[in-house]
């Protein structure tokens, strides 16, 4: 509908002699205002009036001097006079408002019909073709072993799955990926940390009946350790050559307590990633990167895109009004640049039919990814044309940003518990069992920090609050599932108490609500949310849909069986149920059968 509005737009102004124009068709905050609202009169009126002025392109109307547009109000009348000539059926009125709007009003059984159809078949309701036949590689969440999974890579796990799904959605073939940094001298910190604070011997009495979560917890702690040392020119010589047997894979003691601390690493990650509800297809790793890395950061240097610095090979950012970073240190060790010119070139090599690679960090690396992509600009075009780098804040609490290296990081398990039992508290006195409990708990809980992620733009930081983050009204995660869940309930009872409700032609509306219209706009804030890589579009139009079924729910008694109307509010329930399904699934929240 919007795309056959549009083009009714351009024909029209082309009549008028105006080719070539960018204008918006938006949907109106006001309601009263109709359910499309354009700036096409006031962007062409200048171009318009020169037009004619200079007697420049071929208008194909005789207009008298008299009738020349003064302003952008005058110009929508002109546009309408030629929208009219062949106005589309599903139109019921053309209006102006302002200084110049065009408004367009739908009739409103065209919202009545699309609600019925979604209650009787509308599973994919939303979704779209634009990314058909594409093969798109989203990267994400990248947590290390050896470190704590923190609530940094909860924004990255929540802000790249949702991309991913919007992908989805879009009719796109997704491929998730993670890359760990399994190596590196975070690995060499919480090695030589476990060494000086325990020996080896001890070491190995030590790791026992604990839980992979503790073993992980204590890795952690021994890693904020041997970060302490950081000025320490003797704890770091030996810090580096535990670096260098890492990679050499030189010593059997520390082989040991890689491979064991490695183990329990990626079995924690698994057990967080199933939490949240994400699939990885593919992991890369460090490890297995950083020789291909740096063997392509030698060959480059030959031709100019890499340059020898004191022992070092670097790439001379000032060329490109970027920064010097270091790809292979004197000792001859791969950097983090190295590993990641190594890890994308095996990205094309596993997967050479990709169409995109989207890789999901932290805004801090945004200046390192310059630097990055602009080296593969000169080394693989292919990679460089089809790699994006999409950035998030940060996810702060009042005393700021945590680091790990201060050891007052916030770990992910931990801010999931804690919202999880500010949940458990809150629903304590309804009458569900405690397994149905504890279930609602970790979904209302998972829900309520991923759409406080997700609420606003992406490359903005997100202040938590607790208290608010798990609201059954307004502005959250728990208000949204919690009406999903109060639709769901109705349809439940409805079936349970008679099955004779079926919608007859008769029984759909001549007119309908702001609920209609608004499950109405789902598929093209979809697609708009996808072109845009804009999860929060998606939250915010979730927000306003839960309201409108709220005020519905609270004046109309949908449930009635003497009433003609009933069968088709039944059907608005379900088509709002879907849809708010739909748009939950696209932000990786699940709706829970009870709260």
């Amino acid at each position: 509908m919007k795309e056959k509005l549009q083009g009714q737009i351009i024909k029209s102004l082309n009549r008028l002699g105006i080719t070539e124009t960018s204008f918006t068709l938006e949907y109106p905050e006001n309601p009263d205002h109709g359910d499309f609202s354009s700036n096409v009169a006031m962007v062409t009126f200048k171009k318009f009036a020169g037009l004619v002025d200079s007697h420049i392109g071929k208008i194909s109307w005789v207009i008298e001097k008299s009738k020349i547009p003064k302003n952008p109000k005058e110009m929508a009348e002109l546009i309408i006079v030629e929208l009219k000539k062949g106005q589309p059926d599903f139109v019921q009125s053309i209006t102006i408002a302002g200084p110049g709007f065009i408004n367009f009003k739908i009739k409103d059984k065209i919202f009545a019909e699309n609600v019925v159809t979604i209650a009787k078949n509308g599973k994919e309701y939303g979704w779209n073709n634009s990314d058909s036949g594409k093969k798109i590689m989203v990267e994400y969440t990248d947590p290390n072993p050896f470190k704590v999974f923190h609530i940094g890579h909860l924004m990255s796990n929540a802000v790249g799955e949702s991309i991913s799904r919007l992908i989805q959605s879009s009719g796109g073939n997704v491929i998730r990926a993670c890359y760990q940094g399994d190596v590196g001298l975070h690995v060499a910190k919480t090695i030589w940390a476990i060494l000086k604070k325990q020996g080896f011997e001890n070491w190995r009495l030590g790791i026992g009946e604990k839980t992979v979560t503790e073993k992980v917890k204590w890795l952690g702690e021994m890693y904020v350790y041997g970060a302490k040392f950081d000025d320490d020119a003797t704890a770091q010589k030996e810090i580096a050559m535990i670096n260098k047997e890492i990679f050499g894979k030189s010593d059997p003691k520390i082989n040991e307590i890689y491979e064991q601390g490695r183990k329990w690493s990626l079995e924690y990650f698994d057990l967080i990633y199933e939490r949240l509800g994400t699939k990885f297809d593919q992991f890369f790793f460090e490890s297995e990167v950083a020789t291909d890395g740096v063997k392509v950061v030698r060959e480059f240097i030959k031709k100019g895109v890499f340059t020898e610095s004191e022992g070092a090979i670097i790439f001379k950012g000032e060329d490109y009004d970027l920064h010097t970073r270091v790809f292979i240190t004197s000792q001859g060790l791969p950097t983090y640049e190295a590993k990641e010119i190594g890890l994308n070139i095996e990205k094309f090599k596993k997967y050479p039919d990709l169409d995109g690679s989207i890789i999901v960090t932290a805004n801090e690396q945004g200046d390192y990814f310059k630097v990055l992509l602009k080296a593969f600009s000169l080394i693989d075009q292919n990679i460089f044309t089809k790699t994006k780098h999409i950035s998030h804040g940060l996810l702060r609490f009042s005393s700021g940003k945590m680091s790990s290296r201060k050891g007052n990081i916030v770990s992910a398990e931990s801010l999931l518990e804690d919202i999880r039992e500010l949940v458990a508290k809150k629903i304590a006195v309804r009458e569900l069992s405690l397994t149905d409990k504890n279930e609602i708990s970790d979904i209302v809980a998972i829900g309520a920090i991923k759409y406080t992620i997700l609420r606003q733009s992406i490359g903005g930081d997100v202040i938590f609050d607790s208290t608010k983050s798990i609201s059954f009204e307004g502005d959250s995660g728990p208000y949204l599932q919690y009406s999903a869940v109060r639709a769901a309930a109705v349809l439940e009872k409805a079936r349970i108490q008679d099955s004779r409700f079926k919608i007859q032609n008769e029984s759909i509306p001549s007119e309908v609500t702001l609920l209609e219209k608004l499950i109405f706009r789902f598929p093209d804030i979809v697609e708009r949310a996808r072109e845009e890589y804009s999860p929060q579009q998606v939250a915010n139009y979730l927000v306003n849909l839960a309201g409108a079924f709220n005020n519905y729910y609270a004046v109309q008694t949908i449930i009635d069986e003497r009433d003609p109307q009933s069968p088709y509010r039944l059907a608005l329930t379900q088509a709002f149920l879907t849809t708010m399904t739909n748009g939950l699934w696209v932000l990786g929240i699940k709706v829970p059968k009870k709260m």
